[in-house]
C-alpha cells in the first residue's frame, strides 16, 4: 500500500464490492468449506464463493498496519458494511472464508477476523455509517468507503468519502480511493 496519512476507519460493502455475488439472493444455504481452502466457500448447490482477486491482500495489510497520528501509531479500523436480507448468512461466509497469508510464518485466519466492526443488515448505509460514528467515536471524515452501487453516495452527506467501484475492489480501486480521501482531507486541513 503506498505511503502516507491513512482513514481511521475504512469500510467496504460486500455484495459486487468484495465478492461477486448478492448473497441474499445467489446463494443458498448451508455453507461449507472444501478442507483448508482458501478464499472459497460453496453453498448448498456447490456454487463458488470467493472474494475478488486483491481482496485478501487488501483487507489483511490494512489489518497489520497502523496509522500514525499525532506520532503515534493507531489501527485502521476495518467495518464490512451491507444492506443485506441474509445477514446471518453473510457473517457465516465471512467466517468460512480462509484468508492466504501475506508471509509464510502466518497462520490462516477466517476473514471475519480482518473486520473490526460489522453493519450488516437491511437498510440505508447512512444508517450503517451512523451507528458505526456512534460506536468508535471515529469523526466521518476520517472514514473512507468503497461500494458498487452509486445510491449508496448519499454517506457523503455525512462527511465519509465515498468510492464507487463498478466491478469490485482491486488493488487500482483501493489506492484512487486512498488519493482521493487524502485529497479532501488535505482540503479540509487548509
Amino acid at each position: 500500500m503506498s505511503g502516507g496519512r491513512f482513514p481511521r476507519l475504512v469500510a467496504f460493502d460486500l455484495d459486487y464490492t468484495l465478492w461477486d455475488l448478492w448473497i441474499d439472493t445467489h446463494v443458498s444455504g448451508p455453507l461449507r468449506r472444501p478442507e483448508k481452502a482458501i478464499n472459497k466457500v460453496l453453498d448448498r448447490d456447490g456454487e463458488v464463493i470467493s472474494f475478488y482477486k486483491d481482496v485478501p491482500c487488501i483487507l489483511q495489510t490494512l489489518h497489520q498496519r497502523g496509522r500514525v497520528a499525532d506520532g503515534e501509531e493507531e489501527k485502521t479500523v476495518i467495518a464490512a458494511c451491507s444492506r443485506t436480507h441474509a445477514p446471518d448468512l453473510a457473517r457465516r461466509c465471512l467466517g468460512l472464508l480462509l484468508m492466504p497469508s501475506l508471509t509464510k510464518e502466518a497462520t490462516l485466519q477466517p476473514a471475519i477476523e480482518l473486520f473490526d466492526e460489522l453493519e450488516i443488515y437491511p437498510g440505508s448505509k447512512l444508517k450503517h455509517f451512523r451507528a458505526l460514528h456512534e460506536r468508535t467515536g471515529i469523526p466521518y471524515n476520517e472514514m473512507l468507503f468503497f461500494d458498487d452501487e452509486r445510491r449508496n453516495i448519499e454517506v457523503e452527506k455525512l462527511g465519509v468519502t465515498f468510492v464507487l467501484v463498478p466491478s469490485g475492489v482491486n488493488q487500482k480501486s483501493f489506492q484512487q480511493g486512498l488519493s482521493e480521501w487524502r485529497r479532501r482531507r488535505s482540503e479540509d486541513d487548509s
